[in-house]
Protein backbone atom coordinates (compact mmCIF):
# COMPACT_ATOMS: atom_id res chain seq x y z
CA UNK A 1 0.00 0.00 0.00
CA UNK A 2 1.89 3.69 -0.78
CA UNK A 3 2.12 6.19 1.78
CA UNK A 4 -0.80 8.80 1.80
CA UNK A 5 0.34 11.48 -0.84
CA UNK A 6 4.25 10.51 -0.72
CA UNK A 7 6.45 11.99 -3.47
CA UNK A 8 4.87 9.88 -6.26
CA UNK A 9 1.09 11.00 -5.41
CA UNK A 10 -1.15 10.25 -8.27
CA UNK A 11 2.28 8.76 -10.12
CA UNK A 12 2.18 5.16 -10.63
CA UNK A 13 4.66 4.56 -13.74
CA UNK A 14 8.13 5.23 -14.24
CA UNK A 15 7.23 7.43 -17.03
CA UNK A 16 4.96 9.25 -15.05
CA UNK A 17 7.47 9.73 -12.13
CA UNK A 18 9.44 10.81 -14.48
CA UNK A 19 8.04 13.37 -16.29
CA UNK A 20 6.72 14.93 -13.33
CA UNK A 21 10.08 15.34 -11.30
CA UNK A 22 12.08 16.48 -14.27
CA UNK A 23 9.74 18.32 -15.91
CA UNK A 24 6.67 19.57 -14.46
CA UNK A 25 7.74 20.18 -11.21
CA UNK A 26 10.22 22.69 -11.90
CA UNK A 27 7.88 24.73 -14.37
CA UNK A 28 6.95 27.68 -13.47
CA UNK A 29 3.47 28.71 -13.03
CA UNK A 30 1.52 31.37 -14.98
CA UNK A 31 -2.04 31.88 -13.76
CA UNK A 32 -3.98 33.79 -16.60
CA UNK A 33 -7.38 33.24 -15.10
CA UNK A 34 -8.71 33.69 -10.97
CA UNK A 35 -10.75 35.71 -9.20
CA UNK A 36 -8.06 36.88 -6.03
CA UNK A 37 -8.73 40.24 -5.31
CA UNK A 38 -5.71 42.47 -6.60
CA UNK A 39 -5.80 45.32 -3.97
CA UNK A 40 -4.50 42.20 -1.27
CA UNK A 41 -1.68 41.69 -3.68
CA UNK A 42 -0.39 45.42 -3.88
CA UNK A 43 -1.13 45.94 0.12
CA UNK A 44 0.58 42.36 0.55
CA UNK A 45 -1.91 41.59 3.04
CA UNK A 46 -1.04 39.03 5.80
CA UNK A 47 -4.16 36.79 7.45
CA UNK A 48 -4.59 36.51 10.70
CA UNK A 49 -5.76 32.87 10.71
CA UNK A 50 -6.10 29.97 8.37
CA UNK A 51 -10.52 29.95 7.84
CA UNK A 52 -9.56 33.65 6.45
CA UNK A 53 -7.21 31.89 3.90
CA UNK A 54 -9.61 28.92 3.34
CA UNK A 55 -13.09 29.19 3.83
CA UNK A 56 -13.84 33.36 3.26
CA UNK A 57 -15.32 32.74 -0.44
CA UNK A 58 -14.69 29.25 -1.17
CA UNK A 59 -17.82 28.21 -1.94
CA UNK A 60 -16.23 25.09 -3.16
CA UNK A 61 -15.87 24.01 0.96
CA UNK A 62 -19.35 25.86 1.61
CA UNK A 63 -21.05 23.17 -0.65
CA UNK A 64 -19.56 19.82 1.32
CA UNK A 65 -19.86 21.84 5.03
CA UNK A 66 -23.72 22.51 3.72
CA UNK A 67 -23.38 18.68 2.86
CA UNK A 68 -22.44 17.51 6.14
CA UNK A 69 -25.42 19.51 7.86
CA UNK A 70 -23.57 22.51 9.18
CA UNK A 71 -25.33 25.35 10.24
CA UNK A 72 -25.11 28.58 7.99
CA UNK A 73 -23.94 30.60 10.75
CA UNK A 74 -20.57 27.92 10.54
CA UNK A 75 -19.84 28.91 6.46
CA UNK A 76 -20.91 32.18 6.01
CA UNK A 77 -22.36 33.18 9.44
CA UNK A 78 -20.55 35.20 11.81
CA UNK A 79 -19.30 32.01 14.12
CA UNK A 80 -15.60 32.49 15.54
CA UNK A 81 -13.33 31.45 12.86
CA UNK A 82 -11.95 28.86 15.27
CA UNK A 83 -15.18 27.44 15.01
CA UNK A 84 -15.50 27.70 11.30
CA UNK A 85 -12.40 25.78 10.89
CA UNK A 86 -13.40 22.86 13.39
CA UNK A 87 -17.07 22.40 11.39
CA UNK A 88 -14.27 22.30 7.80
CA UNK A 89 -11.87 19.95 9.41
CA UNK A 90 -15.24 17.66 10.73
CA UNK A 91 -16.16 17.58 6.71
CA UNK A 92 -12.78 16.89 5.64
CA UNK A 93 -12.30 13.69 6.77
CA UNK A 94 -15.74 12.38 4.94
CA UNK A 95 -14.68 13.63 1.72
CA UNK A 96 -12.61 10.33 0.10
CA UNK A 97 -12.13 10.72 -3.43
CA UNK A 98 -13.05 14.95 -3.74
CA UNK A 99 -10.43 17.24 -4.91
CA UNK A 100 -11.15 19.43 -1.88
CA UNK A 101 -9.18 16.37 0.17
CA UNK A 102 -6.35 16.11 -2.08
CA UNK A 103 -6.18 20.28 -3.12
CA UNK A 104 -6.55 21.12 1.13
CA UNK A 105 -3.60 18.41 2.23
CA UNK A 106 -1.16 19.73 -0.62
CA UNK A 107 -1.73 23.38 0.44
CA UNK A 108 -1.34 22.13 4.50
CA UNK A 109 2.31 20.24 2.80
CA UNK A 110 3.53 22.57 0.57
CA UNK A 111 2.60 25.98 2.37
CA UNK A 112 2.96 24.54 6.24
CA UNK A 113 5.15 21.70 5.77
CA UNK A 114 1.91 19.30 7.82
CA UNK A 115 2.54 15.62 6.72
CA UNK A 116 -0.31 14.61 8.66
CA UNK A 117 -4.43 14.33 7.91
CA UNK A 118 -6.57 17.00 8.81
CA UNK A 119 -9.87 16.21 10.80
CA UNK A 120 -11.89 16.97 14.00
CA UNK A 121 -9.21 15.22 16.10
CA UNK A 122 -6.45 17.39 14.14
CA UNK A 123 -7.97 20.28 13.93
CA UNK A 124 -6.60 22.04 16.54
CA UNK A 125 -3.35 20.85 16.57
CA UNK A 126 -3.38 22.18 12.70
CA UNK A 127 -5.06 25.71 13.75
CA UNK A 128 -2.06 26.63 15.67
CA UNK A 129 0.35 25.66 13.48
CA UNK A 130 -1.13 27.53 10.37
CA UNK A 131 -1.62 30.35 12.49
CA UNK A 132 1.69 30.61 13.98
CA UNK A 133 3.00 30.21 9.90
CA UNK A 134 0.79 32.97 8.84
CA UNK A 135 2.21 35.89 11.22
CA UNK A 136 6.04 34.89 9.67
CA UNK A 137 6.85 37.22 6.83
CA UNK A 138 6.95 34.31 3.95
CA UNK A 139 3.17 33.85 4.08
CA UNK A 140 2.24 37.21 2.77
CA UNK A 141 0.46 37.27 0.30
CA UNK A 142 2.90 38.38 -2.41
CA UNK A 143 5.50 35.87 -0.77
CA UNK A 144 2.76 33.41 -0.92
CA UNK A 145 2.44 34.17 -4.46
CA UNK A 146 6.51 34.11 -4.96
CA UNK A 147 7.28 30.65 -3.16
CA UNK A 148 4.52 28.98 -5.70
CA UNK A 149 6.72 29.64 -8.39
CA UNK A 150 4.22 32.65 -10.12
CA UNK A 151 5.45 34.54 -12.89
CA UNK A 152 2.43 36.13 -14.24
CA UNK A 153 -1.59 36.31 -13.07
CA UNK A 154 -4.84 37.48 -14.54
CA UNK A 155 -7.29 38.89 -12.48
CA UNK A 156 -10.76 39.14 -13.61
CA UNK A 157 -12.28 42.98 -13.72
CA UNK A 158 -15.31 44.78 -15.00
CA UNK A 159 -14.64 47.36 -17.51
CA UNK A 160 -15.59 50.21 -15.35
CA UNK A 161 -13.04 49.04 -12.99
CA UNK A 162 -10.27 52.11 -12.30
CA UNK A 163 -7.69 49.45 -11.93
CA UNK A 164 -5.66 51.60 -9.18
CA UNK A 165 -4.36 48.41 -7.89
CA UNK A 166 -3.07 46.64 -10.58
CA UNK A 167 -1.22 49.74 -11.24
CA UNK A 168 0.33 49.94 -7.73
CA UNK A 169 1.52 46.71 -8.56
CA UNK A 170 2.73 47.23 -12.01
CA UNK A 171 4.74 50.27 -10.49
CA UNK A 172 6.45 48.10 -7.67
CA UNK A 173 9.90 47.19 -8.47
CA UNK A 174 9.70 45.32 -5.55
CA UNK A 175 7.40 42.71 -6.51
CA UNK A 176 8.55 40.78 -9.76
CA UNK A 177 5.22 39.05 -10.40
CA UNK A 178 3.01 40.68 -12.87
CA UNK A 179 -0.26 41.01 -11.79
CA UNK A 180 -2.64 42.19 -14.81
CA UNK A 181 -6.32 42.50 -15.63
CA UNK A 182 -8.53 40.20 -17.89
CA UNK A 183 -11.76 41.89 -19.19
CA UNK A 184 -15.13 40.36 -17.75
CA UNK A 185 -17.52 42.56 -19.35
CA UNK A 186 -20.98 40.31 -18.35
CA UNK A 187 -22.25 43.38 -16.59
CA UNK A 188 -22.65 45.46 -20.08
CA UNK A 189 -24.10 42.56 -21.86
CA UNK A 190 -26.63 40.98 -19.09
CA UNK A 191 -29.21 43.81 -20.00
CA UNK A 192 -32.39 41.69 -18.33
CA UNK A 193 -31.46 42.61 -14.95
CA UNK A 194 -33.04 45.11 -13.18
CA UNK A 195 -29.80 46.81 -12.54
CA UNK A 196 -28.83 47.28 -16.15
CA UNK A 197 -29.55 50.64 -16.50
CA UNK A 198 -27.70 51.85 -13.15
CA UNK A 199 -24.26 49.94 -14.45
CA UNK A 200 -24.43 51.88 -17.78
CA UNK A 201 -24.58 54.72 -15.90
CA UNK A 202 -21.52 53.65 -13.67
CA UNK A 203 -19.59 52.66 -17.06
CA UNK A 204 -20.31 55.72 -18.90
CA UNK A 205 -18.50 57.50 -15.68
CA UNK A 206 -15.72 55.44 -16.23
CA UNK A 207 -15.70 56.10 -20.16
CA UNK A 208 -16.88 59.48 -19.97
CA UNK A 209 -19.27 58.85 -22.37
CA UNK A 210 -23.11 59.28 -21.59
CA UNK A 211 -24.70 55.77 -22.88
CA UNK A 212 -27.85 56.76 -24.49
CA UNK A 213 -27.83 54.22 -27.63
CA UNK A 214 -26.35 50.95 -28.42
CA UNK A 215 -23.76 53.08 -30.34
CA UNK A 216 -23.00 54.57 -27.27
CA UNK A 217 -22.47 51.47 -25.25
CA UNK A 218 -20.03 50.11 -28.05
CA UNK A 219 -17.68 53.36 -28.02
CA UNK A 220 -17.79 53.19 -24.34
CA UNK A 221 -16.00 50.01 -24.42
CA UNK A 222 -14.02 50.58 -27.22
CA UNK A 223 -12.62 53.30 -24.73
CA UNK A 224 -12.44 50.81 -21.66
CA UNK A 225 -10.86 48.25 -23.84
CA UNK A 226 -7.70 50.44 -24.84
CA UNK A 227 -7.43 51.64 -21.43
CA UNK A 228 -7.35 47.59 -20.43
CA UNK A 229 -4.76 46.94 -23.17
CA UNK A 230 -2.72 49.69 -22.00
CA UNK A 231 -2.32 48.19 -18.59
CA UNK A 232 -1.22 44.74 -20.06
CA UNK A 233 -4.89 43.20 -20.37
CA UNK A 234 -4.52 40.32 -22.53
CA UNK A 235 -7.62 37.73 -22.42
CA UNK A 236 -11.19 39.08 -21.97
CA UNK A 237 -13.59 36.68 -19.80
CA UNK A 238 -17.54 35.68 -20.46
CA UNK A 239 -19.97 33.93 -18.04
CA UNK A 240 -22.57 32.91 -20.45
CA UNK A 241 -26.01 31.03 -19.46
CA UNK A 242 -25.82 29.99 -23.25
CA UNK A 243 -24.15 30.71 -26.41
CA UNK A 244 -26.42 31.93 -28.19
CA UNK A 245 -26.87 32.76 -31.92
CA UNK A 246 -29.40 34.97 -32.95
CA UNK A 247 -28.32 37.39 -35.38
CA UNK A 248 -30.37 40.85 -36.17
CA UNK A 249 -29.88 44.14 -38.05
CA UNK A 250 -28.30 47.31 -36.74
CA UNK A 251 -31.56 49.27 -36.40
CA UNK A 252 -33.02 46.06 -34.47
CA UNK A 253 -30.63 45.88 -32.09
CA UNK A 254 -31.06 49.92 -31.33
CA UNK A 255 -34.73 49.37 -30.98
CA UNK A 256 -34.12 46.55 -28.48
CA UNK A 257 -31.71 49.08 -26.22
CA UNK A 258 -34.50 51.83 -26.48
CA UNK A 259 -36.50 49.40 -25.43
CA UNK A 260 -34.73 48.47 -22.32
CA UNK A 261 -33.44 51.85 -21.54
CA UNK A 262 -37.40 52.96 -21.57
CA UNK A 263 -38.07 50.71 -18.72
CA UNK A 264 -39.57 47.92 -20.38
CA UNK A 265 -38.63 44.37 -19.79
CA UNK A 266 -37.40 41.97 -23.19
CA UNK A 267 -38.72 39.05 -24.71
CA UNK A 268 -36.53 36.07 -24.48
CA UNK A 269 -35.71 35.93 -28.34
CA UNK A 270 -34.68 40.38 -27.81
CA UNK A 271 -32.42 39.33 -24.89
CA UNK A 272 -30.51 36.60 -27.06
CA UNK A 273 -30.58 38.81 -30.13
CA UNK A 274 -29.06 41.95 -28.16
CA UNK A 275 -26.38 39.48 -26.78
CA UNK A 276 -25.92 37.77 -30.35
CA UNK A 277 -24.74 41.29 -31.03
CA UNK A 278 -22.91 42.35 -28.25
CA UNK A 279 -20.90 39.42 -28.40
CA UNK A 280 -20.12 39.93 -32.09
CA UNK A 281 -19.06 43.06 -31.08
CA UNK A 282 -16.95 42.19 -28.60
CA UNK A 283 -15.40 39.61 -30.46
CA UNK A 284 -14.14 41.67 -33.38
CA UNK A 285 -12.63 44.07 -31.07
CA UNK A 286 -10.46 40.99 -29.20
CA UNK A 287 -9.15 40.17 -32.66
CA UNK A 288 -7.71 43.80 -33.63
CA UNK A 289 -6.43 43.81 -29.98
CA UNK A 290 -4.98 40.62 -30.26
CA UNK A 291 -6.60 39.54 -26.88
CA UNK A 292 -7.92 35.97 -26.05
CA UNK A 293 -11.98 35.94 -25.91
CA UNK A 294 -12.97 33.09 -23.02
CA UNK A 295 -16.12 31.87 -23.17
CA UNK A 296 -17.38 29.51 -19.83
CA UNK A 297 -20.93 28.36 -20.20
CA UNK A 298 -22.86 25.23 -19.47
CA UNK A 299 -23.87 26.83 -15.82
CA UNK A 300 -27.19 26.59 -13.99
CA UNK A 301 -26.63 29.74 -11.36
CA UNK A 302 -28.19 30.21 -8.05
CA UNK A 303 -30.83 27.45 -8.06
CA UNK A 304 -31.86 28.33 -4.12
CA UNK A 305 -33.76 31.23 -4.59
CA UNK A 306 -33.83 31.54 -0.55
CA UNK A 307 -30.34 31.36 0.11
CA UNK A 308 -29.92 33.90 -2.82
CA UNK A 309 -31.87 36.45 -1.47
CA UNK A 310 -29.89 36.00 2.01
CA UNK A 311 -26.02 35.93 0.63
CA UNK A 312 -26.39 36.64 -2.82
CA UNK A 313 -24.20 35.30 -5.72
CA UNK A 314 -21.20 33.13 -5.94
CA UNK A 315 -22.47 31.59 -2.72
CA UNK A 316 -22.49 27.65 -3.66
CA UNK A 317 -25.82 27.29 -5.03
CA UNK A 318 -24.86 26.44 -8.66
CA UNK A 319 -25.43 23.61 -10.80
CA UNK A 320 -24.58 21.81 -14.49
CA UNK A 321 -26.93 22.94 -17.12
CA UNK A 322 -27.90 19.98 -19.42
CA UNK A 323 -27.82 22.51 -22.40
CA UNK A 324 -25.22 21.58 -25.05
CA UNK A 325 -24.92 24.26 -27.66
CA UNK A 326 -22.36 22.97 -29.74
CA UNK A 327 -24.63 24.36 -33.20
CA UNK A 328 -24.98 27.73 -31.82
CA UNK A 329 -21.24 27.97 -30.70
CA UNK A 330 -20.54 26.75 -34.20
CA UNK A 331 -22.13 29.72 -35.70
CA UNK A 332 -21.34 31.96 -33.31
CA UNK A 333 -17.47 31.66 -34.32
CA UNK A 334 -18.13 31.17 -38.01
CA UNK A 335 -19.89 34.69 -37.74
CA UNK A 336 -16.44 36.21 -36.56
CA UNK A 337 -14.25 33.82 -38.77
CA UNK A 338 -16.17 35.01 -41.91
CA UNK A 339 -14.77 38.27 -41.91
CA UNK A 340 -11.55 37.01 -40.52
CA UNK A 341 -12.39 38.74 -37.17
CA UNK A 342 -12.46 35.41 -35.02
CA UNK A 343 -10.00 36.03 -32.20
CA UNK A 344 -8.27 33.14 -30.02
CA UNK A 345 -11.13 31.34 -28.40
CA UNK A 346 -10.82 29.37 -25.32
CA UNK A 347 -13.82 27.01 -24.64
CA UNK A 348 -15.05 26.08 -21.73
CA UNK A 349 -18.41 24.28 -20.86
CA UNK A 350 -19.13 22.92 -17.50
CA UNK A 351 -20.86 20.00 -18.62
CA UNK A 352 -18.55 17.06 -19.73
CA UNK A 353 -21.08 15.91 -21.92
CA UNK A 354 -19.84 18.37 -23.82
CA UNK A 355 -16.15 17.23 -24.09
CA UNK A 356 -16.52 15.97 -27.55
CA UNK A 357 -18.58 18.30 -29.17
CA UNK A 358 -16.06 21.26 -28.43
CA UNK A 359 -13.39 19.18 -29.29
CA UNK A 360 -14.89 18.88 -32.76
CA UNK A 361 -15.70 22.71 -33.07
CA UNK A 362 -11.68 23.90 -32.34
CA UNK A 363 -11.03 21.69 -35.91
CA UNK A 364 -13.06 23.91 -37.52
CA UNK A 365 -11.73 27.00 -37.16
CA UNK A 366 -7.51 26.61 -36.34
CA UNK A 367 -5.82 28.69 -39.17
CA UNK A 368 -2.29 29.79 -39.20
CA UNK A 369 -2.77 32.56 -37.12
CA UNK A 370 -1.94 31.23 -33.97
CA UNK A 371 -0.87 27.82 -33.10
CA UNK A 372 -3.82 26.25 -31.11
CA UNK A 373 -5.83 29.30 -31.56
CA UNK A 374 -9.15 27.80 -30.59
CA UNK A 375 -8.64 25.99 -27.68
CA UNK A 376 -10.29 23.51 -24.95
CA UNK A 377 -10.25 25.48 -21.87
CA UNK A 378 -9.01 23.09 -19.13
CA UNK A 379 -12.00 20.72 -16.71
CA UNK A 380 -13.10 23.60 -14.97
CA UNK A 381 -15.02 24.09 -11.93
CA UNK A 382 -17.18 20.76 -11.14
CA UNK A 383 -14.57 19.23 -13.32
CA UNK A 384 -10.96 19.88 -11.69
CA UNK A 385 -11.02 16.58 -10.02
CA UNK A 386 -9.03 13.82 -11.16
CA UNK A 387 -11.86 12.53 -13.19
CA UNK A 388 -12.56 15.25 -14.78
CA UNK A 389 -9.28 16.56 -15.94
CA UNK A 390 -8.49 13.05 -17.09
CA UNK A 391 -11.42 12.58 -19.69
CA UNK A 392 -10.95 16.44 -20.41
CA UNK A 393 -7.59 15.48 -21.78
CA UNK A 394 -8.24 12.61 -23.07
CA UNK A 395 -11.38 13.75 -24.96
CA UNK A 396 -8.99 16.58 -26.39
CA UNK A 397 -5.88 14.33 -27.58
CA UNK A 398 -8.78 11.52 -29.10
CA UNK A 399 -9.58 14.78 -31.43
CA UNK A 400 -6.86 17.44 -31.32
CA UNK A 401 -3.43 17.85 -30.39
CA UNK A 402 -2.82 17.72 -26.71
CA UNK A 403 0.43 18.66 -27.08
CA UNK A 404 -0.69 22.17 -27.92
CA UNK A 405 -2.94 22.62 -24.97
CA UNK A 406 -2.73 25.72 -22.68
CA UNK A 407 -3.09 24.41 -19.28
CA UNK A 408 -4.29 24.48 -15.86
CA UNK A 409 -5.29 27.68 -14.32
CA UNK A 410 -6.56 28.23 -10.95
CA UNK A 411 -10.17 29.63 -11.34
CA UNK A 412 -10.05 30.26 -7.63
CA UNK A 413 -10.09 33.14 -4.51
CA UNK A 414 -7.35 31.59 -2.42
CA UNK A 415 -3.77 32.41 -2.78
CA UNK A 416 -2.98 28.91 -1.10
CA UNK A 417 -4.88 27.63 -4.66
CA UNK A 418 -1.73 26.87 -6.76
CA UNK A 419 -1.27 23.76 -5.32
CA UNK A 420 -4.06 22.91 -8.25
CA UNK A 421 -1.35 23.46 -10.46
CA UNK A 422 0.40 20.69 -8.84
CA UNK A 423 -2.74 18.33 -8.80
CA UNK A 424 -2.83 18.98 -12.81
CA UNK A 425 0.62 18.31 -13.50
CA UNK A 426 0.67 15.33 -11.64
CA UNK A 427 -2.79 13.90 -13.78
CA UNK A 428 -1.14 15.12 -16.91
CA UNK A 429 2.20 12.71 -16.01
CA UNK A 430 0.25 10.13 -14.90
CA UNK A 431 -1.71 9.92 -18.03
CA UNK A 432 0.70 10.91 -20.76
CA UNK A 433 3.29 8.26 -18.51
CA UNK A 434 0.17 5.21 -19.02
CA UNK A 435 -0.45 5.87 -22.70
CA UNK A 436 4.09 5.65 -23.07
CA UNK A 437 4.06 2.50 -20.91
CA UNK A 438 1.24 0.59 -22.74
CA UNK A 439 3.31 1.27 -26.23
CA UNK A 440 0.95 3.96 -27.27
CA UNK A 441 4.04 6.85 -27.80
CA UNK A 442 7.39 6.02 -28.04
CA UNK A 443 9.38 7.08 -25.19
CA UNK A 444 11.42 9.58 -26.16
CA UNK A 445 11.96 11.68 -22.95
CA UNK A 446 13.16 14.98 -25.15
CA UNK A 447 10.11 14.81 -26.87
CA UNK A 448 7.58 13.92 -24.03
CA UNK A 449 9.54 15.76 -21.69
CA UNK A 450 9.36 19.01 -23.91
CA UNK A 451 5.51 18.45 -24.09
CA UNK A 452 4.60 18.17 -20.73
CA UNK A 453 6.99 22.16 -19.52
CA UNK A 454 5.00 23.17 -22.80
CA UNK A 455 1.07 22.13 -21.49
CA UNK A 456 2.38 23.15 -18.20
CA UNK A 457 3.76 26.48 -18.85
CA UNK A 458 5.01 27.34 -22.41
CA UNK A 459 2.33 27.06 -24.55
CA UNK A 460 0.37 29.68 -22.28
CA UNK A 461 3.11 32.44 -22.83
CA UNK A 462 3.29 31.75 -26.19
CA UNK A 463 -0.81 32.04 -26.68
CA UNK A 464 -1.50 35.17 -25.11
CA UNK A 465 1.58 36.81 -25.79
CA UNK A 466 2.95 37.56 -22.45
CA UNK A 467 6.16 39.77 -22.51
CA UNK A 468 8.03 38.20 -18.98
CA UNK A 469 11.14 40.36 -19.92
CA UNK A 470 9.71 43.24 -18.43
CA UNK A 471 7.36 43.65 -15.66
Amino acid sequence: MKKFMDEDFLLSTQTAQKLYHEHAEKTPILDYHCHINPEEIAKDRQFENITQVWLGGDHYKWRQMRSNGVDEKYITGDAPDREKFQKWAETLEKAIGNPLYHWSHLELKRYFGYDGCLNGETAEEVWNLCNEKLKTPEMSVRNLIRQSGVTLLCTTDDPADSLEWHKVIAEDDSFEVQGLPAWRPDKAMNIEKTDYADYLKKLGTAAEIEIHTFADLKAALKKRMAFFDSMGCRASDHALEYVMYAPASDEEVETIFAKRLGGEMLTKTEELKFKTAFMLFVGKEYARLGWAMQLHYGCKRDNNVFRYEQLGPDTGYDCIDNYAPSGQMADFLNALNASDELPKTIIYSLNPNDNAAIGTILGCFQDSGAIGKIQQGSAWWFNDHKTGMIEQMTSLANLGLLGNFIGMLTDSRSFLSYTRHEYFRRILCELIGGWVENGEYPADMKVLGKMVEDISYNNAVRYFGFDLETK
